[in-house]
């Protein structure tokens, strides 16, 4: 097969774009909080790491209930990031250096503080104020019961009831997450046009596409009816088509936004958090006059063993393929347990509990689970299609567990009733160099100790900075920063075909064009093809060996 050039192909369909916390990335001004001019600093070592876009978590005005995904104003800048001039200074810079700009963007609910919410509390029951939300009368004799059974992402009841002017219990609003992220209805008018305003809005200031937050929530089913099994819970990911999820009717708001974005030049794209399974329902949301991409989630909590992960892949890629769409893989984000952690203790991340999600420390194995995320790095960034990398991953970095209580600040924290310990684990501040002056290097304030970060740091957290790692052979920075400049160097990678090659149960195999193969070893120690090229392997190989937990990128002969 005769591959286009990479410069012909549409960017997002090969992209490795860079997830970027701003909160946990790199601090400009000392306050203990990342910002957009701390992101402006670091833009020579993404350069350097070799990834094609930067993906933003939310930086617009908002009270930080669940740090920016509650929206106060969804066209300004949160004073604690930077102003709109920071922004597009950011903007500029980045495609000064061939790097793409993607924002989140949070269509399912806002602020309790966005004012349109706050005219709707102050409006009477019935009004057009509340009509753009989901306000009802509650159930029971004086209405002191929720409108439905549908529990919260978070924790406890999806509805809240408002007092009225005249200081008695009245209406409920509905909130999928916490009780400060009111629901827009996505079936009045001024909703749709009020973010097809924002779309444009940011489109042009020159941002190259968005990540649509929870992409598949916006409609709800008509009547908002009762959950059949409500005990099942709430969770993200699920098989079943609750009626707050995967309702047919976002697809018409994917499509209208994928014409605001064929609008404007520059191949702009928007990628789906659409939480839904199987592969065939995610790839509804990437049919041809839809969105560009969506998070592989299937993948993305796949335990690590050869015949599950294979499973998942095989069918993604025929599910992608069917509507014309590119496979992306991600084994990290802001949600989730770290794959370090993940991988060695077998947690698939669907389970509310402190226990699956944070798995028993006293089991927990750093050095094997490094190994196995290193070697996942090298399997996601082999296959074909897009990938995502959470900052920090290129640090090998695990999930941070000695988090004291009283600094947590995940909403799941106080909404499970303090049994989830939430995601702060997986966010804490980045550790850039390995001394603690400007809590390891995250703080321009040389003065600011790791405990005083927004998010504290643990004492041993220096012990994975970039500073260690960076152009050392062998370290985990210098792994990612050879893998993804071969993947940018080989027409062969990224967007394209695979073949699978037959080893045994206990190894995935295969090759891309240009005679480029990777193994991957979940098993005993197996014999490498003889006369190969090692182009970068995730741990050191004995002789023509490849060890357990291992992978490698091979020119075969």
């Amino acid at each position: 097969m005769q591959l286009a050039p990479r410069s012909t192909r549409l960017w997002w369909r090969d992209a490795v774009t860079y997830q970027i916390y701003i909160r946990s990335f790199a601090d400009s001004n000392g306050d203990g909080i990342g910002d957009i001019n701390g992101i402006a600093s670091r833009l020579a070592y993404l350069k350097e790491l070799g990834i094609d876009a930067i993906w933003i978590t939310p930086w617009f005005p908002s009270p930080q209930k669940d740090h920016g995904y509650d929206v106060a104003n969804y066209f300004d800048i949160e004073p604690d990031y930077g102003t709109l001039a920071d922004a597009k200074a950011l903007i500029a810079e980045a495609h000064a250096i061939g790097i793409r700009i993607l924002l989140d963007i949070v269509p399912n609910h806002c602020s309790d503080q966005h004012e349109w919410f706050q005219a709707a509390l102050k409006a009477a029951p019935g009004s057009k104020e509340r009509e753009r939300f989901h306000f009802l009368d509650g159930k029971g004799k004086n209405g002191e019961l929720p409108p439905n059974n549908w529990p919260s992402v978070f924790g406890g009841d999806a509805w809240q009831r408002v007092i009225e002017a005249d200081g008695k219990p009245g209406q409920w609003y509905l909130h999928i997450f916490a009780t400060e992220q009111p629901d827009f209805n996505w079936e009045h008018r001024e909703v749709r046009e009020h973010f097809e305003n924002i779309l444009k809005f940011w489109l042009d200031l020159g941002v190259d596409g968005f990540r649509i937050d929870v992409a598949h929530a916006m409609i709800k089913a008509e009547g908002l009816p009762d959950m059949v099994e409500p005990e099942a819970g709430n969770e993200m990911l699920s098989a079943t088509q609750h009626p707050f999820w995967d309702q047919e009717g976002v697809h018409d708001i994917h499509r209208s936004w994928r014409k605001i974005l064929d609008s404007y030049p520059g191949d702009r794209m928007a990628v789906a958090e659409a939480w839904v399974s199987p592969a065939t329902r995610i790839a509804r949301y990437l049919r041809p006059d839809e969105l560009a991409n969506s998070f592989n989630f299937d993948f993305l909590i796949s335990l690590w063993e050869a015949p599950f992960l294979k499973e998942r892949i095989v069918v993604s890629m025929a599910a992608m393929a069917e509507v014309g769409a590119p496979s992306s893989w991600v084994f990290n984000n802001h949600d989730l347990v770290r794959s370090v952690d993940r991988f060695d203790l077998g947690l698939l991340n669907v389970d509310k509990s402190t226990l699956h999600r944070q798995g028993d420390p006293k089991k927990f194995n750093l050095e094997r689970g490094t190994r196995r995320a290193r070697a996942g790095a090298l399997l996601m960034l082999a296959l074909p299609g897009g990938a995502y990398v959470y900052q920090g991953e290129e640090l090998a970095l695990p999930e941070v567990r000695d988090i004291p209580e009283d600094r947590l600040t995940d909403p799941r924290w106080v909404m499970s009733g303090k049994v989830d310990r939430g995601r702060d684990g997986c966010r804490v501040p980045l550790p850039w160099h390995h001394d603690a002056t400007g809590a390891f290097g995250f703080s321009a304030n040389e003065s600011l100790k790791p405990v005083e970060a927004w998010l504290p740091q643990s004492d041993w957290w220096g012990k994975f900075a970039a500073s260690l790692q960076d152009g050392v052979e062998g370290s985990t920075l210098t792994m990612y920063r050879k893998a993804l400049a071969i993947r940018k160097a080989e027409a062969g990678l990224g967007d394209g075909p695979m073949t699978w090659l037959d080893v045994n149960d206990e190894v995935l195999a295969f090759t891309r064009p240009g005679n480029f193969a990777c193994y991957v070893n979940f098993g005993a120690e197996i014999d490498l093809p003889a006369g190969a090229e090692i182009l970068v392997s995730s741990a050191p190989l004995s002789g023509n060996k490849l060890p357990t937990d291992t992978a490698v990128w091979l020119r075969l002969n």
